[in-house]
């Protein structure tokens, strides 16, 4: 992690005493809890505390991997690199992984435990024991840190979720946690969701709640004083802060909500890389830095002709890899991906990418559905039975026959088998090896965060431009710098002076 700056009003606190916990809970989803949690993180690292963030429950296709190979939602793994501290599956005990639009695959503590259907999880379940978990992950937590910075989940009026909830305000009451609702202005109706939100809550609930933050807001904050002092009438909490909208932090993004503003099209002067995208992409964060790089252009798609303008597709992740298989020969993708390489141009996968891109897809184990076999696309000599145990693991190795070490993280659920001769992408220092290399511009690897290491990015755009060796950019150094520039906006806009005047026991 690169060193951090000093931002202005940064507060000199006694660390010894310890602080409550703080929580950021929401009107709704997707209003910039995450974000918000981060920024928090590094607040408090820079102040000398040792914080940790929390999120109970997570829905999420976006995980992360940790060094004792558990998983949990990447969203907690960035918080906790914004805090400064290893990531750990306490920070996220409960995490469900779509399959369908009906069901998830439950990871608890880090681990797999079945699937369920949104009934069975959500209603039919008995959640005591779920909720004694949850608890226990954050008591363990709470031992070691100090503070612990949490997020809740969605909405908190969801009044026929409320008595099964182990993410909101009854982990806040467990957690004695100084609560505070962030509204988005930026969807419109923010005195209606932010009003009609405590209304919902009962006096035991309301007890919680310290403060409101209004995100995302467009222009000069100073224009909203009035409403600033209406919602406080209204609701008889403190509008503590009132966040402006950016564009030019970067912070990795938790829901796939985000990819939205990312369904952008080729353009002239530069490297132009298309994502499939998937109807169940997952860990889509595998090309932020791709993304961040200055020759390239990154986009979205699930557009045959957008594909064709592209120099390299990508197929990403996938959460039900079969699924998505046949997605894509349905709408003509398939053909258009065989049509690009036809053309000498890049395809490579990642995870269900990879398999993808293999001869055939075998699930006899009916670990996706009721479909156990169909044909992938034919470009590399490699052939996936699907598995009913998931690999979760980091990894450092080697990227062809570079020296340089490379780190990346495994997360899938199939055995792929090479038919012939090995030509690895990966090879890892206890000789096991990844993937399969075809030539510069045709690959498939199971390896998560891969393009987050130079050696690789530098191959993959070597074919399509000749300034390489004139061009750095380190990516730690990047996020850490964004994880800065996040705290300092937040200091500048809140009132951090109520803020830990509520955190003082």
């Amino acid at each position: 992690m690169a060193n951090c700056h000093k931002p202005k009003k940064e507060h000199k606190l006694m660390t010894s005493k310890p602080l409550r916990p703080i929580m950021f809970v929401g009107t709704g989803s997707d209003v910039g809890k995450s974000v918000i949690t981060a920024g928090f993180c590094r607040i408090f690292k820079q102040d000398g505390y040792s914080p940790a963030p929390f999120k109970a429950q997570n829905m999420s296709l976006n995980s992360y991997v940790t060094v004792d190979g558990l998983e949990l939602g990447r969203a907690q793994a960035v918080q906790a690199e914004a805090a400064g501290v290893p990531c750990h599956t306490d920070m996220n005990p409960v995490l469900l992984k779509p399959t369908s639009d009906k069901s998830s695959q439950v990871v608890l503590n880090g681990k797999p435990v079945g699937n369920q259907s949104a009934y069975e999880y959500f209603m039919a379940n008995d959640r005591r024991e779920l909720f004694t978990s949850v608890k226990d992950a954050f008591d363990r937590l709470s031992s070691k840190y100090s503070p612990i910075v949490m997020e809740g989940a969605g909405s908190i009026s969801e009044l026929n979720l409320k008595h099964r909830d182990i993410t909101n305000l009854r982990m806040a009451a467990h957690a004695g946690a100084a609560t505070y609702l962030v509204g988005d202005i930026d969807k419109g109706g923010v005195f209606g969701s932010v009003y009609g939100t405590i209304a919902l809550l009962t006096e035991e609930e309301k007890a919680c709640m310290k403060g409101i933050i209004i995100n995302k807001f467009r222009g000069d904050g100073r224009l909203f004083e009035d409403g600033k002092r209406m919602l406080e009438d209204l609701t008889g909490l403190p509008v503590v802060g009132i966040l402006p909208y950016f564009r030019d932090i970067h912070i990795e993004q938790e829901d796939s909500v985000s990819l939205e503003s990312k369904y952008k099209s080729a353009v002239e002067g530069k490297i132009n890389v298309a994502v499939i995208l998937l109807k169940r992409l997952s860990n889509f964060t595998d090309f932020d830095r791709l993304e961040r790089d200055e020759r390239v252009n990154l986009f979205y798609t699930n557009d045959s002709q957008e594909i064709s303008k592209a120099a390299i597709v990508i197929i990403p992740g996938s959460k039900n890899t079969i699924a998505d298989m046949i997605s894509m020969k349905n709408s003509g993708l398939a053909k258009a991906i065989l049509e690009i390489r036809k053309k000498g141009k890049t395809v490579i996968g990642i995870c269900g990418g990879y398999q993808m891109l293999g001869e055939i897809i075998e699930d006899p184990h009916h670990v996706e559905g009721e479909i156990e076999s169909i044909p992938g696309l034919g470009i590399l000599p490699v052939s996936t039975i699907l598995q009913s145990e998931k690999t979760t693991l980091q990894c450092e190795f080697n990227f062809r026959e570079s020296a340089e070490i490379s780190q990346g993280y495994e997360i899938h659920m199939g055995e792929t088998r090479i038919s012939g001769q090995e030509f690895p992408v990966a090879v890892f220092a206890d000789g096991r090896k990844d993937g399969y290399f075809l030539n510069d511009k045709t690959w498939g690897t199971y390896l998560h965060g891969i393009l987050d290491n130079e050696v690789v990015i530098e191959s993959l755009l070597a074919p399509y431009t000749s300034e390489l060796a004139e061009k750095s950019f380190n990516f730690q150094e990047f996020k850490d710098q964004q994880y800065d520039r996040l705290a300092e906006l937040i200091r500048s806009n809140v009132d951090m002076d109520q803020i830990y005047k509520s955190l003082q026991f």
